[in-house]
């Protein structure tokens, strides 16, 4: 049997069998002594015996008219008569007995003192010089049945006892560990992102060094994804303007250049840099999902900000090949809006990049808060499809793209607690891809009047 790996368990397990054993140990110890001090007891009470009845036989067996009459005492009353003795003269000839004494489990007179058979424990004596002798027996089994009563009385206590302690000892051990239960739970209910410090104040002076090394890695692990994360968007921030410039510059050059091989050379320049700036804001949208607050303290309709990123996606042109679909009634959310339109662009961005160009891609957003965005395309092989939420994973070579677009909407996910679903095919299609999450909700917030009804929106 494996041992307990909880450490209220093992307390309370090894405490329990601890006290156990030494109970068990006082009691066996207490029952020896109190045997030793019984036989002691019972001992005494023999020699007492058989001292009180020699005087009393001699004055009836030297009053007697007939000599050598063997005389047996009749009982009172019918009782147990743990004592039994035979008077007997010089010869061996009983004189006077007890009314259940039997003369053949006495042994023969060899002098005062102690005896003992397999059954009995004697005590004889004699006087008038050896010729008037008593021995006294009393059964062993009376002295093993009182021991027997004796153990039962030290041993039937403990039945009750024993459980009643280790119920305390299990109480009293789960109170003590109460703070390093309240510890656990407050790791175990963290998210994997949280590096916050943890309170270590009511925790044992044995436990709590490791809680203080626990916050100093925390500090150190949250410094490093904060330099991380921070340089990624500083970097993406401050490339911005020099690549603007270096735009510029490039269109610049194009207008201005008679020579066609350098227009085209400028063209590939501007091509560049734009994937350069497009590259930039992934990074930047990136550092935004990984170490940004995703949940505020307030709620906003999720269809006003799809609504508003799919009508800027257009106007930039994909106003024929975007069907967007909303519910009648609000969909409230406390998830951050610019977290959602990241999201929602991304997912839309590398539907348009990889789907066909002559099936639109559907965004549809449910009234419980499921953003799907589906398109037609090849089927995306299931090895491929696992990678795609990896970084700069692209599913051709030969599409252009950063490679982080659902990179950004895993990390997203990731952070609200609801995982990115993908599909290819589409559900019940042999066809397409489709991504889908379910982005948190507030239903009481939500307007309830009438029935759910999708909009179809073209834009």
């Amino acid at each position: 049997m494996r041992f307990s790996r909880s450490l209220q368990g093992r307390l309370g397990l090894s405490l329990g069998i601890l006290l156990t054993l030494l109970w068990v140990l006082a009691a066996t110890l207490t029952a020896v002594v109190v045997r030793n001090e019984m036989d002691e007891v019972f001992d005494s009470a023999l020699r007492e015996t058989a001292e009180r009845i020699l005087p009393l036989a001699v004055l009836d067996i030297i009053g007697r008219e007939d000599d050598g009459v063997t005389q047996r005492l009749a009982a009172i009353r019918e009782h147990d008569e743990f004592f039994t003795y035979l008077v007997r003269d010089g010869g061996g000839r009983i004189l006077l007995q007890s009314h259940a004494a039997d003369p053949d489990l006495f042994p023969a007179y060899d002098g005062p003192g102690f005896r003992q058979t397999a059954t009995h424990r004697f005590y004889s004596d004699a006087v008038l010089q050896g010729t008037i002798r008593i021995s006294v027996a009393e059964p062993l089994e009376h002295r093993a049945a009182v021991a027997r009563e004796i153990q039962l009385g030290l041993g039937l206590p403990l039945l009750v006892i024993m459980p009643m302690a280790l119920l305390a000892i299990m109480v009293a051990v789960r109170t003590s560990l109460g703070s390093l239960r309240r510890f656990r739970g407050s790791l175990e209910a963290r998210d994997a992102r949280d590096l916050a410090p943890v309170s270590a104040d009511e925790l044992p002076s044995e436990i709590a060094p490791l809680a203080t090394t626990l916050n100093t890695l925390l500090g150190r692990l949250r410094a490093a994804f904060d330099a991380e994360r921070s340089f990624a968007a500083n970097a993406a921030h401050e490339l911005r303007t020099p690549l603007a410039g270096a735009i510029a510059q490039a269109q610049r050059l194009q207008s201005e250049t008679l020579d066609p091989a350098a227009a085209a050379r400028a063209a590939d320049i501007e091509a560049t840099l734009k994937r350069l700036t497009r590259l930039s804001e992934r990074l930047m949208q990136l550092a935004r999902a990984e170490g940004g607050r995703l949940r505020l303290d307030r709620t906003a309709d999720l269809r006003i900000v799809a609504r508003v990123v799919i009508e800027d996606m257009a106007r930039t042109g994909g106003r024929d090949r975007i069907a967007l679909t909303l519910p009648e009634t609000p969909v409230m959310s406390d998830l951050d809006p610019d977290a959602f339109g990241i999201l929602c662009r991304n997912l839309v961005e590398n539907a348009l990049r990889h789907g066909s160009q002559t099936t639109p891609v559907e965004i549809t957003l449910t009234s419980d808060g499921q953003l799907i965005v589906a398109n037609e395309a090849s089927a995306v092989p299931p090895e491929t499809l696992k990678r795609l939420t990896a970084r700069f994973e692209r599913a051709g070579a030969s599409i252009d793209g950063s490679g982080l677009g659902l990179t950004i909407v895993a990390a997203i996910a990731d952070r609200i607690g609801s995982p990115l679903v993908l599909n290819s095919p589409r559900p019940g299609a042999g066809t397409g891809f489709q991504a889908s999450i379910q982005l948190p909700t507030d239903v009481s917030k939500a307007s309830t009047q009438g029935t759910f009804v999708k909009r179809q929106v073209d834009v």
